[in-house]
């Protein structure tokens, strides 16, 4: 099959891991793929890092006749069987795009990332011939929006967890602070946006440093809060206990670094960062919110705390840190029950049949 996945969005998150986990995999299964997205956009220079074919149209509105009729052309040049969109924009202009194609045009699929309300119905029950969503929380929220659950099939986010291998990690995060290696380090990887719950965690830090000293915290990751978060570390007065990191590429060894995950997100439609957490075996403190209790399993693999509540989150976190057995015990279950769910050959195989079943009904 030959298949072009479309995004609108410029920067860098959890749908575009997936999308780019799911293109190597494809590849690795015998398909064509190629990536179409805005000029600049950090998913066309990581999908040309791994070697794919890249397009770059400009997406200027939800209606852009200059875009629709770019797309339509890179759509028939490529030759696309599918194409699979990823956003509202891309999905409203490369939908238009390949609807207009004459003749053998190709099926359209639409990846649902997210677990917001939807701004337009007609962007999955009309524009794409299937609609795929990433966790059983989002497909529920769309049937209860209308979307018939027969032109929805869920397909969970898969990793590659041959990166995931604490053998194979340096996880020297301490020795580039310059903190002690028995130093206790709590982290998380997201980008800097407001409902990733980052202002929780700093609620939370106070009480965990009162009961563990030489604990520390590390937020990877860039976005819109940088710049607040920033301020509030400064006049908290923990500048020397939180690191912000900004956006690394060696997730890997920021997570081999770490003994306790932490991501009070306020909405998440599955969470590829929890995946990936427990892939190198860390327990982790989680909102428990849509689609989360899906990848954590309360008391077994992490512990969910409600939502915006930073005494929660520090209950948490001091209950794993005060007991290194358990801590370590639960980051093995979360490693063994992720590898059996959430592998990245698992998702292939899901999209890969669904692909195949919308060529066939063509």
């Amino acid at each position: 099959m030959r298949v072009l996945h479309t995004e609108s969005s410029t920067g860098w998150g959890g749908q575009e891991n997936r999308t780019l986990n799911e293109l190597i995999t494809m590849r690795q299964r015998g398909h064509e793929l190629a990536v179409l997205s805005r000029p600049g956009a950090r998913i066309l220079e990581r999908a040309k890092e791994a070697g794919f074919e890249t397009f770059a149209v400009d997406m200027r509105g939800a209606i852009d006749f200059p875009a629709i009729f770019r797309l339509r052309g890179v759509i028939q040049r490529f030759r696309a069987d599918i194409v699979n969109t990823h956003s509202s924009r891309d999905t409203q202009l490369a939908g238009m795009a390949a609807r207009s194609i004459v003749g053998r045009r190709p099926r359209i699929v639409r990846t649902r990332h997210l677990a917001l309300p939807i701004t337009s119905k007609f962007t999955y029950s009309v524009l794409p011939d299937h609609v795929v969503t990433v966790s059983k929380f989002v497909e529920n929220y769309l049937v209860e929006a209308g979307v018939p659950r027969a032109k929805i099939t869920t397909v969970s986010t898969g990793v590659d967890f041959a990166r995931y291998d604490r053998s194979t990690v340096a996880g020297d995060l301490r020795a580039e602070l310059g903190l002690p290696a028995d130093a206790l380090l709590i982290g998380t990887v997201a980008i800097l946006r407001a409902k990733k719950g980052h202002a929780e965690i700093l609620d939370a830090v106070p009480t965990v440093l009162q009961r563990f000293p030489d604990a520390h915290f590390v937020f990877a990751g860039d976005g819109a809060q940088t710049a607040n978060l920033t301020a509030r570390i400064a006049a908290d007065g923990l500048g020397g206990r939180v690191h912000l990191l900004g956006l690394r590429r060696d997730v890997t060894n920021i997570l081999a670094s770490l003994d306790v995950f932490v991501l009070p997100t306020h909405q998440e439609a599955l969470g590829t960062a929890f995946i990936e957490a427990g892939a190198m075996g860390l327990p982790a403190v989680a909102s428990a919110v849509d689609g989360v209790p899906e990848v954590i399993q309360d008391g077994r693999t992490g512990l969910l705390v409600p939502v915006k509540d930073g005494a929660a989150i520090a209950e948490a976190l001091c209950k794993l840190l005060a007991d290194p057995v358990y801590r370590r015990g639960m980051g093995a279950n979360a490693a063994e029950f992720v590898r059996r769910k959430f592998s990245r050959e698992a998702m292939a195989e899901g999209m890969e049949r669904l692909y195949l079943q919308l060529l066939e009904a063509r």
